[in-house]
């Protein structure tokens, strides 16, 4: 990390530490040649460099860590890499590389947890959200750590109270004739495919060439490959195999179902990104490489209109602090 972060190391941000490992790794410098690092927490490893650091204890005593401690501190990380793995990180260094961990995008929101449908921050009445599904937009383009739980009870608290305030107000309003036919409709088509292709190759494809193309690092040309990559998908996911037809507790036909969500989001991700001509936060385009607030301090919005993706934009609201360049 003295290498990508020379003042913070690693102690640098996700995904700052993303980038350099993913540079790593696509350089040929993976373990074995392979896409994954070590991260290496053995008390002999974390005391060597704790000692050259000269790192202490709030006591001032020097920084020493056993084993114990280790296990004290992260029983979960232990507990997953002895299960999932067969390595035991107070003896071995564990296999690591970056992966998708939080959402900064979602349903836009005002800071009452109420739906907003456009530009013009209209709410849609009676519909709340909150948590990584919502963007209330306190994030930014790159989520700090521990905000998430944070930005679940404060704004969770004001959707419940809004939804209460709104019910207490509100009358029953008569459901439309069609509200489940399009939720119905989709199930259906899954339950009466006759196609051979299968869900799991198609998942397999879609983690694979959004994981390279629209993951730590991203280019238009390879956007733009994602991007026919998904739309063949989200055709060949039509002519998925049958599953099994029983309509109770059918985990295989809600995988299917799930699968095509995760094409939709997958094709608005990339189509979003590929308009976004700078780099900002977690999105990190090779070819834009600085942040352009002049053209792009802005939110991107995006709906389905007649199968096909708009997009459109709103201004951030900046409140106390100004945005400024990170620098490690």
């Amino acid at each position: 990390m003295e290498k990508y972060a020379p003042k913070v190391k690693d102690l640098a941000s996700r995904d700052v530490t993303s980038r350099a490992m993913y540079l790593e790794m696509r350089d040929g410098l993976g373990i074995g040649g392979k896409r994954y690092l070590y991260l290496d927490m053995r008390p002999e490893t974390v005391n060597k460099y704790a000692i050259a650091d000269g790192r202490k204890r709030p006591d001032g005593t020097p920084y020493r860590v056993t084993g114990e401690e280790l296990l004290n501190k992260l029983p979960d990380i232990v507990d997953f890499a002895r299960t999932y793995l067969g390595v035991d990180p107070v003896s071995q260094p564990m296999p690591v590389q970056p992966t998708a961990h939080y959402a900064m995008g979602g349903i836009p929101t005002n800071k009452f947890g109420e739906v907003v449908i456009d530009e013009q921050n209209t709410v849609l009445p009676g519909l709340y959200s909150a948590g990584e599904v919502a963007c209330v937009s306190v994030h930014g383009a790159n989520r700090l750590g521990t905000n998430s739980l944070l930005d679940l009870i404060v704004f969770g608290k004001y959707a419940g109270l809004r939804a209460a305030e709104f019910a207490n107000g509100a009358a029953f309003q008569a459901l439309p004739p069609d509200a489940a036919d399009f939720a119905r409709q989709q199930l259906e088509d899954i339950r009466s495919s006759d196609g051979e292709e299968k869900a799991y190759t198609i998942g397999n494809e879609m983690k694979s060439v959004m994981f390279d193309q629209v993951g730590v690092f991203r280019t238009e040309t390879g956007m733009q490959q994602a991007l026919e990559k998904v739309r063949e998908l989200k055709e060949r996911i039509k002519h998925v195999r049958r599953p099994d037809s029983t309509k109770v507790f059918n985990t295989e036909l809600l995988n299917i179902w799930e699968l095509g969500n995760l094409l939709e989001l997958a094709e608005v991700t990339t189509v979003s990104a590929i308009s976004r001509l700078e780099s900002r936060g977690a999105h990190a385009r090779e070819d834009y490489p600085k942040r352009d607030d002049q053209e792009w301090l802005k939110h991107t919005l995006a709906r389905t209109e007649d199968g096909k993706i708009r997009l459109a934009y709103k201004p951030v609201t900046i409140t106390k602090y100004q945005p400024k360049e990170r620098v490690y």
